[in-house]
């Protein structure tokens, strides 16, 4: 690679790693002139083929695969035999854990790389639960009561079961449980892999059912058609029925277009431009919403949804070609963030040598 190219990055040490490969290919396959950079598991990288298929890495990074590194400086990036890659800009197609979270968004600001989906600030509010809660709250929009499951503390909430049972970080519905008391929403706390990182909880509102919109934010604010997914027999809209039931990508007991009364759907709209703009939302994003008899509640936000919620663009009809290229459009004309010491003529270190003899 000679010239200046956009590469997909996918994959990474996630719960999320396998539905990551599905989205990252799916970029792949959806653009030209296009490079690929598969993370792994444990957490190498590899230049891989973008023309490769999901069962290539069953078993980690594929045959023919080019290990590279990742250099968090100006100028660096990702780097092969001491070369950095000539990236102009990357499409993140991570889901969950550090492609999601901030981490990688911190990586690329550090190394001067323009990438799509929102910054660092934005990624890691996204993956919070809690914050992402207190943050819509403190905005005045409408959401459930949310608390943290304190370690050590025997306290309930201030509102009753049933309860909805959170990991306080990931997405997906990997590991949301429902349940009855708070006696067990104890014990899923300390028995749980999912709430190692910690836990929220949340009143479970019966007779309510999920609303998802995606919104993307260029070339114009746009939203998708609503959809209406029906839940499993838990009481949620699972993991499976979100990625397992159809190709990864559109599960079964859908309802899209949603059903909706006009006040509902005008405050779908009216909340998801003001949710883009409190949470500083960039690219495509996929709003998740609570309704029960008219009434809304912000739920979530995933700021990296899988296949980037394509199925959803059916109004406006947007493809996937489409889709992903006005990202990187807009990723390519965004400002990265270089973080330096000094100046390139060191005026701040003879600055602060100034005041420093001065101060003496």
């Amino acid at each position: 690679m000679s010239m200046s190219r956009p590469a997909v990055v996918f994959g990474g040490p996630s719960d999320e790693h396998d539905i990551s490969i599905l989205t990252g290919l799916q970029a792949a396959r959806g653009l030209e002139d296009i490079e690929a950079v598969y993370w792994s598991k444990s957490g190498e990288w590899f230049w891989v083929d973008p023309r490769l298929e999901a069962a290539d890495f069953v078993d980690g990074a594929p045959r023919k695969s080019r290990e590279i590194s990742f250099v968090a400086a100006p100028g660096q990036g990702f780097v092969h035999r001491r070369k950095p890659l000539p990236i102009e800009a990357v499409l993140i197609a991570c889901h969950g854990g550090p492609g999601e979270d901030g981490t990688l968004q911190g990586m690329l600001d550090l190394a001067g790389i323009r990438y799509t989906g929102p910054g660092q600030a934005t990624s890691a509010l996204g993956m919070d639960k809690l914050a992402f809660g207190s943050a819509m709250a403190a905005a005045g929009l409408p959401t459930l009561p949310r608390t943290l499951v304190a370690t050590g503390s025997e306290e309930s909430p201030e509102f009753g079961g049933p309860y909805i049972v959170k990991p306080r970080f990931g997405g997906s519905s990997i590991g949301i449980e429902v349940v009855e008391d708070w006696s067990t929403v104890l014990t899923l706390k300390k028995t749980s892999r999912y709430f190692d990182q910690g836990a929220v909880v949340e009143p479970f509102l019966a007779g309510s059912r999920d609303l998802q919109v995606a919104v993307r934010t260029y070339p114009v604010w746009e939203m998708s058609a609503v959809e209406a997914p029906a839940r499993s027999g838990e009481g949620i809209y699972s993991y499976d029925q979100k990625y397992l039931a159809w190709g990864a990508e559109v599960s079964a007991g859908r309802e899209l277009p949603a059903s909706l009364d006009e006040a509902v759907a005008k405050g779908i709209s009216d909340l998801s431009r003001r949710i883009t703009e409190v949470a500083g939302l960039r690219g495509i994003a996929r709003i998740d919403f609570l309704e029960k008899g008219s009434e809304l509640f912000v739920n979530e936000v995933n700021t990296i949804p899988g296949s980037m919620a394509a199925y959803l663009w059916i109004d406006p009809p947007i493809g996937r070609k489409q889709l992903f290229s006005d990202m990187l459009a807009e990723a390519a004309m965004s400002r990265t963030r270089v973080f330096s010491t000094a100046g390139s003529d060191g005026t701040a270190l003879r600055s602060a040598g100034t005041i420093a003899s001065k101060l003496g």
